[in-house]
């Protein structure tokens, strides 16, 4: 018989020549990486980077997108490294010597002319281009954020529960009768008599003979009408918690908590005015026009309140005309419709700058803990007799306040008191608030 050949042999070869091929391979891969994740400058140290950059670069440089100045990521593959030493140190003398590069980084960037740091040593601007030349992490994948529903995540609602119960018993109800007609029936099948009681007057006929229970009865009910009617009178205009949904979404919590922010910053106003002002979209500039984005962390924390922090800044943005970009505005502005939240009667007269700048009351006292709020609501009710007991309360701040020295002075030695309330003062007075 006739040999072809050893197919087993031939499979061994072809099997070994693929795993030599496949661990060469994943070999080179690994090496590949490894040289992308070293840094362009042996010794260079990427952490340090970050710091330095951080503190000096951060303010007009992102990494991947364009701020003030252009991206940086990968930037020391673009430059000559001595280039680069010389233009972080003072881009101006650069540009100033004719240098055809310098020139065109910064036609290229609006003729903004960058910061000189001529601190920074040789090894210093290393580790930044460490950190700017580190591979980009992926993007994150958000997760839809699934609300909780008030069951405790059964997914039976409480209604559902008592409707079933309901049924149940009238089910039953209804059993009841079937098996006493079933008991009539057989019982007169079988020629049993069954005792029946002497019909009694019914309990409607006996309450309507009853004038002392029907006049009772109607007392009762015209106190329960009028205590639910002053309830619900009492409620009207009283809008206490308040929360509407913003076409901007603003975090307190995120400004006024983390970040520390004053409140009179942003509502200037509130010293000098009567009213609280909206702030204008520039304050909000002032920060986000090299703000575009916000850090993984502070996004994630976003995506539980089911919040893309990076769209609401886009809506600033687009509200102001700005183009990231291009780093410049565009002329193109488009209202934004604020939604009020606190909002007293016309005949209410309520100075801000009385309570904030004179009386030295903060913010927290009538707003609550605005720096806890991710979404700005009514902390309190707003009512008069919330103000009058706010008035009983208080003491007159007179610490280095002349505005009340004199008339502190007297009305201290009339009551007979060290510490005087905002009512003793004529805060109870109808014309303060009422003219």
């Amino acid at each position: 018989m006739k040999k072809v050949g050893n197919h087993n042999s031939f499979s061994r070869i072809f099997f070994s020549l693929a795993l030599l091929l496949s661990f060469s391979l994943s070999m080179y891969s690994q090496d590949a990486a490894e040289d992308a994740a070293a840094p362009v400058v042996a010794g260079a140290d990427a952490v340090k980077g970050k710091e330095l950059f951080n503190a000096n670069c951060a303010a007009c440089h992102k990494l991947d997108a364009k701020s003030t100045g252009p991206a940086l990521r990968g930037v020391a593959d673009k430059y000559d490294r001595e280039w680069l030493y010389k233009w972080v140190k003072n881009s101006s003398d650069l540009i100033k010597s004719g240098d055809a590069q310098a020139v065109k980084v910064f036609e290229e960037n609006n003729k903004v002319a960058m910061t000189a740091f001529p601190q920074l040593s040789n090894a210093d601007i290393d580790n930044i281009l460490a950190y700017t030349s580190e591979v980009a992490p992926p993007p994150v994948i958000k997760d839809d954020v699934v609300k909780g529903d008030p069951s405790g995540g059964s997914g039976i609602s409480n209604n559902v529960i008592l409707g079933a119960l309901s049924l149940v018993l009238v089910m039953l109800v209804v059993m009841l009768f079937l098996v006493r007609n079933v008991l009539t029936k057989i019982a007169s099948a079988n020629g049993i008599e069954v005792a029946s009681s002497e019909k009694s007057l019914p309990i409607w006929k006996a309450y309507a003979k009853n004038q002392f229970l029907i006049l009772v009865t109607a007392i009762l009910f015209l106190l329960m009408s009028a205590y639910f009617a002053y309830g619900y009178l009492m409620q009207i205009g009283v809008d206490q918690d308040y929360e509407p949904v913003q076409p901007i979404h603003y975090s307190h919590r995120i400004h006024a908590g983390d970040n520390g922010i004053d409140c009179k910053y942003c509502h200037s106003a509130a010293r000098v005015s009567k009213h609280s002002n909206i702030p204008s979209l520039n304050v909000c500039m002032n920060c986000h026009k090299n703000i575009g984005e916000v850090a993984p962390e502070t996004l994630a924390e976003g995506n539980e309140y089911g919040v893309d922090y990076n769209n609401e800044i886009q809506k600033l943005y687009d509200a102001v005309g700005w183009d990231k970009e291009a780093q410049k505005y565009t002329g193109k502005t488009t209202p934004v419709k604020w939604v009020r939240i606190h909002n007293l009667p016309d005949f209410v007269y309520f100075n801000h700058s009385q309570h904030v700048s004179v009386a030295g009351v903060e913010c927290q006292k009538c707003h609550g803990p605005v720096e806890e709020m991710e979404i700005m609501k009514q902390h309190s009710p707003l009512t008069m007799g919330w103000c009058i007991n706010c008035h009983r309360e208080t003491n007159v701040k007179v610490e280095d306040n002349e505005y009340y020295k004199k008339v502190h002075e007297e009305l201290s030695k009339k009551y007979g008191v060290s510490n005087l309330t905002a009512a003793q003062m004529g805060g109870l007075e109808c014309g303060k608030c009422h003219y």
